[in-house]
């Protein structure tokens, strides 16, 4: 429906999906905490929006945010060979959390203006 393919509900869209992934990557990083050898994995995301605005100007026809996941080999946190940190993961885990859930009130609000504009009185 044209009434929600608009560049502001993919970008919400897509926002929420790569944060949502961003969740599980770092639950799988929690719960692997220790396990030998294990290497910590995060999602890189930042300036994703940033570089598709700048190489189009204008992103209306095509909007397809990406993301990758990167394993952290560089750092040994444990004498057992396992890099993560659990504090730092669970901080990690709410600041997702947060922007999620501001993504979802962003997508909220949408909704209720449409609502409104679609209500006849």
């Amino acid at each position: 429906m044209a009434l929600f393919d608009t560049t502001a509900f993919r970008v919400l869209e897509q926002g929420m999906s790569v944060l949502w992934q961003k969740q599980q990557i770092i639950s799988q990083n929690i719960a692997n905490a220790d396990t030998p050898d294990y290497n910590c994995k995060y999602v890189e995301f930042s300036g994703v929006l940033r570089e598709k605005l700048r190489a189009n100007g204008s992103i209306k026809n095509e909007l397809n945010l990406t993301y990758s996941v990167i394993t952290d080999r560089a750092t040994r946190d444990q004498a057992d060979g396992n890099n993560v940190d659990n504090d730092t993961q669970m901080a990690e885990l709410a600041n997702a959390q947060i922007q999620y859930d501001a993504l979802i009130n962003s997508m909220n609000g949408n909704f209720t203006r449409m609502r409104s504009a679609l209500v006849t009185k």
